[in-house]
């Protein structure tokens, strides 16, 4: 049923990410005898920088 205008590419999905830009987030909880040690949060943007760039001189 796919033909071949339906097949999406790795490179793609890539340049929607970079276009549109993605937010990872997360927490890493480190403990030993349920005593938390060490705490992150992470927050990780993926973007291009040119969008960036673009978003700073509207501003």
């Amino acid at each position: 049923m796919n033909s071949s205008n339906d097949n999406i590419t790795l490179l793609d999905i890539l340049d929607g990410v970079l276009d549109k830009g993605v937010v990872i987030s997360g927490d890493l909880i480190l403990s030993i005898a349920d005593i938390d040690l060490v705490y992150v949060n992470i927050r990780l943007l993926v973007t291009a920088v040119e969008n960036i760039q673009k978003k700073g001189e509207s501003k």
